[in-house]
Parts: C-alpha cells; structure tokens; sequence
C-alpha cells in the first residue's frame, strides 16, 4: 500500500475540506499534481480535490461551514474553497460526453475509477484519501517510478479529446521523465500534431513558458525540432543547444536564446506567445545586441553605450545570450557595463540652457549626444571631463 507523507497531510486547511466533502454520502480525494509530486519529493503548490458531490453541495456546505466558496469554474464542476485564505480547487467528478479537440462537454459522475479514465496522463491520475491512501486505477505507480509519461488508455482518442495534451505530453517528459519518451505517445502526437494549429496562442504560451524551465527542457526541445512541432509553434529557427546554456529559471532569457535572430522575431514570438509588451521589449533588446555585437571583441566602450541606451537588464541579457550563442565569446565588458548600473546623466536640460542653448529639439539632440558620449567614456564622474564632452557635443551643432 503506497500512502503519502505526512508532511502533506498537515497542509493548514486540508482536514477542513476533507471533513466538509468527505461525509454524509459523499466521497473526496486528493487528486493530480499534488499527488504526484508529493510522491516524487518535489514541492507541492496546489492542492486539487476531486468529489462526488455536485457544485451545488459543495457551495452549501461551505456557507453551512463559513468558508467562501468562488464558483470558478462552475459550468466544468469546479469551486474553489478558500481555508483561511488557502485555496483548494473542489471539480465534481466527470465523464466526457462530447470533446471538439480544445473544449469537452462532460456529465457529472460518482465513479473514481471513471473519472481517471478522463485525464491525460496516468502519473496525474493518482488519487490519495484523507489518511494519505493512494488509490491508482490506470498503473500510474509503475509509471511514476519509472518516470514514465504515459498517456491513459488510447494516446489518439486523449489526444483528439484536447490537442493541447500534445504540448503537455513534451512539457511534462522535461519536467518528470527520464529516459526516452513514450513510443506510443509519441508516435500519436507526431500523426496529430497538426491539431495544434487549433489551439488559443494563450493556452500554447502557458505550456511552452513551463516547458522552458523544465529540468530537462534541452532535450525534449530537440525531440519536437527534429519532428516537426517547434515549426507549429514558434514558426522559425531554433537554437536548442544555446538555449541549454541558459540558466533554467529564465523563460524569456531562454526563449530569447531559442528563438531570436533579429529584431523582427521579436512581433512573431508576441503573436504566437502572446507576449505581454515588457516582455516584446526585453525580447527586442536581446534582438538589437544580437545585431550590434554580431562579429569581433565587445569593447568597453560599445558595452557601456549598449547599457545606458538599453540598461542594465539588456546588457545583462546581451552578456548571456552572446555567450550562449557562441560559447568562446568573451563577454565581460557586456557584464561589467550591465553591473556598473550607470548613475544619473551630469547633464539636464536646464544645464544646456545655462550654457546659452536654447529649449526646441536642438537642445534635445545636444542632450542626447552628450549622453551618449559620457557613456562611451565610461560614466566619467569628474567635472573636467564631463564639462569636456559638453562642449564638444554643444560644438558639434553650433
């Protein structure tokens, strides 16, 4: 008998749920991710609870009880209690009536057995009871200490049910498998893989941002390359083995190491990502050092002008990128420059017009050259030289 350890029972908050749903002719269960990872030794972040009874219950005996209950999910059977402002997300047990590849109809159920028939993969089919009990009911033990990702039942028909399990399958082989991947899952997804053409850009971005930091990202990356299902996503060249340089907390970073080549990159990755602008942005500076640092030695110089008209995250950013792509670069002047954190302009406006420049877009140009060459000269701080390079840049225009 495999049970979970105790540490996850004593989550504040789970008896609560467990004595509100587990009674009275209803039945509950930890249910998915927390199981699994528990199981794993790996963190757990959410507790997920599956339950025969239907929303409406549910939503009673939470205000019978005083907790609040956010009806999140209702219409797909999921409520969310809220334990001294813990959330538990609550989903009736389901069976799949009718599925279009993105959306399912289901009808609510009181069977454990079936309602696991109806997820993807069967390490996230693992059940767990109140005393820490695990219930399996597609081998999904076998294949979590192989670290096995393996479709339940037909990979086709769990597939065609929601082509985004396509994404999921590769996201997580490089989060939880070992070795290589399902055959049968595999063979199944390349068959199917123009399915992801029907998927929402908002549900691609969240797998394939998980899928960048996964542990074994690299790998598995190269896996959908070589057949076919980075063209489907990302639309362009992709350079795995720099990405695999990258450190793997940074999903951006790594995107920006996979997929970039110039700046015009930058709108194809927001389209198919969804890329907020923040994110375009930091793309677009990774873009532009990519272009401006492409051959020769990186000068201090040019470092320094690169951080004070892009900052010190670009630079930070271009130090990495440039070494990821070409791992004999050397990029210490980038690094120096992005640490350096440039301290405030010695000029303003107001010291132009103190030195008979009047204000209009002249004064704008003479600020911005004087900037400009302060930062090629290394942020000088002494008067005499920042005093110099005002002068010249006021020369240049007069």
């Amino acid at each position: 008998m495999t049970t979970l350890p105790a540490s996850l029972l004593a989550t504040p908050g789970l008896e609560t749920v467990f004595a509100l749903l587990d009674r009275n002719g209803e039945e509950a269960r930890m249910v998915g991710g927390a199981v699994r990872n528990a199981l794993l030794g790996l963190p757990v972040a959410d507790i997920d609870i599956a339950t025969t009874a239907t929303p409406d219950i549910v939503m009673q005996r939470a205000a019978a009880a005083g907790l609040r209950a956010l009806p999140t999910g209702i219409d797909h059977g999921t409520v969310t209690l809220l334990v001294d402002h813990k959330p538990f997300e609550i989903t009736t047990l389901r069976e799949d009536i009718e599925t279009d590849g993105r959306h399912a109809t289901v009808k609510f159920g009181r069977d454990f057995s079936h309602d696991a028939q109806r997820r993807d993969f069967t390490m996230n089919a693992l059940y767990a009871r109140v005393d820490g009990t695990v219930e399996d009911y597609t081998d999904g033990l076998a294949d979590l200490a192989q670290r096995r990702v393996r479709f339940i039942g037909d990979a086709h028909q769990r597939i065609r049910e929601d082509y985004l399990r396509i994404l999921r399958l590769f996201r997580f082989h490089a989060a939880y498998g070992e070795g290589s991947l399902d055959a049968d899952a595999l063979h199944a997804a390349i068959v199917l893989r123009d399915g992801l053409d029907r998927l929402s850009r908002e549900r691609i971005r969240t797998e394939m941002m998980k899928l960048l930091i996964a542990k074994n990202a690299a790998p598995t990356l190269r896996i959908m390359r070589d057949d076919g299902f980075l063209d489907h996503v990302l639309a362009g060249i992709s350079h795995v083995d720099a990405m695999a340089r990258i450190d793997g907390k940074d999903a951006i970073l790594r995107l920006g190491a996979l997929a970039l080549e110039s700046p015009s990159d930058c709108e194809r990755l927001r389209e198919r990502l969804r890329l907020s602008n923040a994110e375009t942005m930091r793309l677009d500076a990774m873009a532009k050092a990519l272009a401006h640092f492409h051959t020769g030695p990186i000068t201090q110089p040019e470092a320094c002008r690169f951080a004070w008209a892009a900052g010190a995250e670009a630079a930070s950013d271009a130090a990495l990128l440039l070494a990821a792509r070409d791992p004999g670069r050397d990029t210490q002047a980038l690094t120096r420059a992005a640490a350096a954190r440039p301290p405030k302009s010695p000029f303003s406006g107001a010291t132009l017009i103190a030195r008979g420049i009047p204000a209009g877009p002249q004064l704008g140009r003479i600020l911005a050259e004087a900037e400009m060459a302060w930062a090629t000269a290394g942020f000088p701080s002494a008067q005499a030289e920042t005093e110099a390079l005002l002068t010249a840049a006021i020369a240049a225009h007069s």
